[in-house]
């Protein structure tokens, strides 16, 4: 029995040795055939434009085509799905936001990937500021107004979003319980409907992400009330931050959106993929291009999103547990 013990030992060790210099050269042959990049929203929208930005910038660097694969659906459950279940050879990597990763464990009871077991971060690609604005010819001249306005009529005021759980959506849930007022959501199928509908004055207000909105601010054909940010944005300085305008201290939120890859990923090539993101993201051309439709560059290696995706997780899950917010 014990000679068969040290057989067994023996051909596992002989099987391990054997195996990781193989790891070892297809990592140092990687890549050597096109990669694919899962995006789990449809064509044309900030996501897509994102990861397209961002993977012409890298195929160079890496000698092999990104190529975007779209999978939308689902609060983007399909694509991350998809992306959790592929061969973790750097072959396949995945745009996760912070629904994918914050927000989805809190609104599903059950999904069909988990976000700390099956994903790897790469690294931190951009964010979406986010902007409270009105329809054109609003009552509302300020962020102050419309808070008092909503706190004298509460229910009142209708709101549009994209959909329950989007980061626009859980915004305003938070504006609403940290300013004590009570509104009445308007979940719309995508950030397209809603925001026709607040051109047309429909509805009275929304949250806008700036890729999707910067247009219709410039022109003016939205109100902005404040932003989001822990700061104004050079594209709207004359409008205030949320802090500034109704006095919530501490109040900042975006969407944003990271790279990762199957959790199982060997370290040479996931490290590979880092140095690559980062590199991209030190481009003025790149970062340009991003600023150009409303993104923030956010730079961060692994460690830096870990501490991101848990700083987020204690300031939404307890909010979408407390207003009872389910995709269920």
């Amino acid at each position: 029995m014990d000679a068969f013990r040290i057989s067994r030992r023996s051909a596992l060790a002989a099987g391990l040795a054997t195996l990781l210099p193989l790891r070892r050269a297809l990592a140092q042959a990687y890549p050597d055939h096109p990669i694919r990049w899962i995006v789990a929203y449809a064509a044309g929208g900030g996501t897509d434009t994102l990861a397209r930005i961002l993977g012409a910038a890298m195929s160079p660097r890496l000698g092999q085509p990104m190529v975007i694969e779209n999978r939308p659906g689902a609060a983007t459950n399909i694509g991350a799905e998809a992306a959790a279940r592929s061969v973790p050879d750097g072959y396949t990597v995945f745009s996760a936001d912070n629904g994918t990763l914050v927000f989805n464990p809190a609104l599903f009871r059950k999904l069909p990937y988990d976000p700390d077991r099956d994903f790897r971060p790469i690294g931190l690609m951009a964010r979406f500021p986010l902007v409270l604005t009105v329809k054109q010819d609003s009552a509302f001249a300020t962020a102050r107004e419309f808070v008092d306005a909503a706190k004298a009529k509460p229910g009142t005021i209708d709101y549009g979003t994209p959909g329950v759980g989007s980061p626009h959506h859980l915004t305003m849930e938070r504006l609403s319980k940290e300013a004590g007022v009570r509104l009445n959501h308007l979940p719309y199928r995508g950030a397209a409907p809603a925001l026709n509908d607040l051109l047309a004055g429909t509805i009275e207000a929304m949250i806008l992400d700036l890729p999707s909105g910067a247009e219709y601010l410039r022109s003016g054909r939205v109100k902005p009330l404040a932003i989001c940010s822990a700061a104004r944005h050079p594209d709207l300085p004359q409008v205030p931050t949320i802090q500034e305008a109704i006095g919530l201290r501490n109040f900042e939120a975006y969407a944003w959106q990271g790279l990762v890859v199957p959790a199982q990923t060997p370290d040479a090539i996931a490290s590979r993929l880092t140095a690559e993101l980062a590199a991209v993201l030190r481009e003025p051309s790149v970062t340009g291009r991003m600023r150009g439709i409303g993104l923030e560059p956010l730079t961060g290696g692994p460690e830096e999103f870990r501490k991101l995706i848990q700083a987020e997780r204690a300031v939404w899950v307890p909010l979408i547990k407390e207003r009872g917010i389910s995709l269920e």
